[in-house]
């Protein structure tokens, strides 16, 4: 095949609240809740570091160091990821290094373990998990990146409250408390877990981040344990209102460069895709409606974990060859997503998976797909797109025409190159 749309690109214009010195924010914020009445010399404190790549976190984890030192405590790092880097301490130290938060940054210890200690029974009769090395410390701060959860909705879905159940929990917690929200529901299992955890596991603060649509940090706000339900729900509000998006409604064909946990749990962000509930399609009220998703590779940061490609329905067998299989299994399983770790069709070049995908679209003839190409789920400011968007795009207030239309740039293997490098 030959006849392809031809593209252009444009930029959306999306709200842009901002912090701009994290480190002047974190002390600011966690100065407010007079941590010195509680948190005395020598005593150790907790800090959680989660898998997500979260703008700045090696600068909010330092800075929440800093602030506890500064009270003459002694802070350290806690990995808190489930069972994200194959379940492994090393694969988990790894990954928050791979952030930049290590050691001889942060200024403090990492102490990295998938041994937990069985605190309780939930109320519906599980155990509750939570990681030793915090368990043991005098005081636990829980760390974490408050945004719409990518497979269950609420009014508490991915933050704090998820941190101290599927984070701290390590492996053994997060899989237990999977199998439990299947019985029962995502809000019953957090609250009943967050609460035995509250009252039991010494937490001393919250330091919550939410993000605005260019991947930049937008909010922190350090949280007392008891406002923890209250205040995430609040920040569930703008980290919804913040979301970015895709700039149409509806595609034929998404081309994404990379998937991986760095970037959601679900490799790419369910929210912005439109498959939140359904792997290959979405829901009658969900938002956009994308026929077939293409993934052309995986994040480095990642290592591996391709947990979510199986909501493509095709991808470039360079994707497939990056994956570390058993860290996908062990990551989708413990998740209860088992379908998530399934591989798409798969081709070595883009030509040969545009070749098959434009023929199933319907009536529409390929140079008229509707088509649009992003680098990630988290950039999504700049969209490529093609030209059956052109029309529309011209009419539209919030976008930005910012190139020509261009034939697809296809080198003589049939590769696109990285969008991001189009940009230039």
């Amino acid at each position: 095949m030959s006849d392809y749309p031809q593209i252009f690109r444009v930029r959306q214009t999306f709200e842009r609240p901002q912090v701009t010195d994290i480190r002047a924010e974190v002390a600011a914020q966690l100065g407010s809740l007079s941590l010195h009445d509680q948190v005395k010399p020598g005593q150790s404190v907790a800090i959680t570091a989660g898998s997500r790549g979260i703008a700045n976190i090696h600068l909010v984890i330092k800075a929440i160091a800093a602030h506890f030192k500064g009270l003459g405590a002694e802070p350290f790092i806690v990995p808190a990821m489930g069972s994200h880097g194959g379940g492994t301490a090393e694969g988990q130290r790894g990954i928050v290094e791979g952030y930049g938060i290590t050691e001889e940054f942060c200024g403090c210890p990492i102490r990295a373990s998938m041994d937990t200690v069985v605190v309780c029974q939930a109320a519906e009769g599980f155990d509750v998990h939570f990681d030793k090395h915090a368990f043991d410390a005098d005081h636990v701060v829980v760390c974490g990146r408050v945004k719409p959860h990518t497979g269950f909705y609420g009014d508490i879905e991915s933050g704090l409250m998820k941190m101290m159940l599927i984070g701290l929990g390590k492996h053994a917690g997060a899989r237990i408390y999977h199998r439990a929200i299947k019985d029962h529901s995502f809000g019953q299992i957090v609250r009943s877990v967050a609460r035995e955890v509250l009252a039991k596991c010494r937490v001393v603060a919250g330091v919550a981040i939410v993000e605005n649509g260019y991947d930049e940090t937008a909010k922190i706000k350090a949280v007392a344990p008891h406002e923890f339900e209250d205040r995430e729900k609040e920040l569930l509000v703008l980290a919804k209102k913040w979301l970015p998006s895709l700039p149409f409604k509806t595609a034929d064909l998404l081309l994404i460069d990379e998937i991986g946990k760095n970037i959601s749990g679900t490799g790419m962000d369910t929210n912005v895709v439109g498959r939140k509930y359904l792997d290959h399609m979405a829901k009658e009220d969900e938002w956009p409606k994308i026929r077939n998703i293409i993934i052309r590779g995986l994040t480095k940061e990642t290592h591996g974990n391709a947990t979510g490609i199986g909501l493509a329905e095709f991808a470039l067998t360079r994707a497939i060859d990056a994956m570390d299989i058993n860290v996908t299994r062990t990551n989708c399983l413990t998740g209860g997503h088992a379908t998530g770790a399934m591989i798409p069709i798969h081709y070595p070049s883009d030509r040969e998976v545009l070749d098959v995908s434009l023929p199933i679209i319907g009536l529409t003839e390929p140079a008229d797909a509707k088509l649009m190409w992003i680098h990630d789920t988290l950039d999504v400011a700049e969209v490529e797109c093609s030209a059956a968007y052109f029309e529309e795009a011209q009419s539209r207030d919030d976008v930005e025409i910012v190139s020509e239309l261009r034939p697809l740039p296809l080198d003589e293997a049939g590769v696109l190159p990285g969008v991001a490098s189009l940009r230039s």
